[in-house]
């Protein structure tokens, strides 16, 4: 078993050809609270990746609350990080367009994904995997499928400055399949005013 990546919350590990994430004990917490978060975690993501099934997502193998782990399907690829590093502009547009239809479907059906990142992304032949459900949550507000949106433009603001207005104007173009992409899209433009104001 190898590890592939370590974080503040869990531990991601390749088995043969599935994923063990494993959730991390936290010693600061008192031991019966830990538990309790970090069971009520593990059942949240793993029924979260399982209501995701329409679109991308790893499958489901198997959810351990007892040890607190999710057992799943490996999903072999580039993270978006990475292919937008290494592909050129005309790839990089035709995946965003892709993305945003995506991201539609997923708000779609009410589900947020909270941490809609550029390595939370992975791209395998024209296709795009979301991945880490650890922060997503069922929500019909049009604030909080927002927020998603305002997440994944500062990842890509943050890592790629030169292209990311024209990345993200392809995500929202593609995002107008999404039935309620006015209300959402109009809602953006209040979370990116807020977030202008709190950074100023």
């Amino acid at each position: 078993m190898k590890v592939i990546k370590q974080g503040a919350e869990a531990v991601i590990k390749l088995k043969k050809n599935k994923i063990i994430k494993e959730r991390i004990k936290k010693n600061y917490r008192i031991s019966q609270i830990d538990d309790k978060i970090r069971k009520s975690r593990t059942r949240r993501e793993g029924n979260m990746l399982k209501k995701a099934i329409f679109t991308n997502v790893p499958e489901v193998y198997d959810v351990d609350d007892i040890n607190m782990i999710i057992e799943m399907e490996y999903i072999k690829g580039m993270l978006l990080k990475d292919f937008i590093n290494e592909k050129n502009f005309e790839e990089i547009l035709k995946i965003s367009s892709i993305l945003g239809g995506e991201i539609a479907k997923l708000h779609d059906h009410d589900i947020v994904h909270g941490d809609l990142t550029t390595t939370n992304l992975i791209i395998n032949d024209d296709k795009v995997y979301f991945i880490d459900f650890g922060l997503a949550f069922v929500s019909h507000k049009a604030e909080d499928k927002a927020v998603d949106l305002y997440l994944l433009k500062q990842a890509l603001t943050s890592s790629f400055p030169q292209i990311s207005e024209q990345v993200f104007n392809i995500i929202l173009q593609s995002y107008h399949v999404h039935k309620n992409h006015k209300e959402v899209i109009e809602r953006l433009k209040k979370v990116e005013k807020r977030g202008r104001y709190k950074n100023g």
